[in-house]
């Protein structure tokens, strides 16, 4: 019984042992699925913030240099007056994930009203440590009923 025990903890530790940090060896191209996993909660977990308004926690998602050029109550304004669709909107879906130069690029589709925002995220990553550097507008279409 003793030996099923240690096989058990061994096979344990090596399985724990076996995850990579997915932001380790950022190399250019696209992302890698755990990459991408991790970007998309990210981008996800601020969008959700904005949606339910709380600017602290959205704010959080950010990188420290977007934060240390950007105020959260600019931050706020920012977001009110260029980004409503993200407040607003209806559900999104994530495409295309790439790194170019340690920079990591994610493009989003964002329903709100009748509309489609196509964006583009750009990430980057401090001490092992995602943030969000900017949202660019890329593509605005009009819903079509079908």
């Amino acid at each position: 019984m003793r030996r099923i025990i240690a096989a058990g903890s061994a096979v344990l530790l090596l399985v724990g042992c076996a995850h990579k940090d997915p932001f380790e060896d950022l190399a250019d191209g696209a992302c890698t699925s755990a990459l991408a996993g991790v970007v998309n909660n990210h981008i996800s977990g601020q969008i959700d913030a904005l949606a339910d308004k709380d600017w602290d926690l959205a704010y959080s998602f950010a990188s420290d240099n977007f934060q240390s050029g950007v105020s959260i109550e600019n931050f706020t304004f920012i977001i009110n007056e260029q980004y409503p669709m993200l407040i607003e909107n209806k559900g999104y879906e994530f495409n295309e994930c790439n790194v170019a130069d340690s920079t990591i690029t994610q493009e989003v589709d964002v329903t709100s009203g009748e509309q489609v925002f196509s964006l583009t995220y750009s990430l980057t990553v401090n001490d092992s440590t995602l943030g969000v550097e900017s949202a660019v507008i890329t593509k605005v279409a009009s819903q079509v009923a079908v």
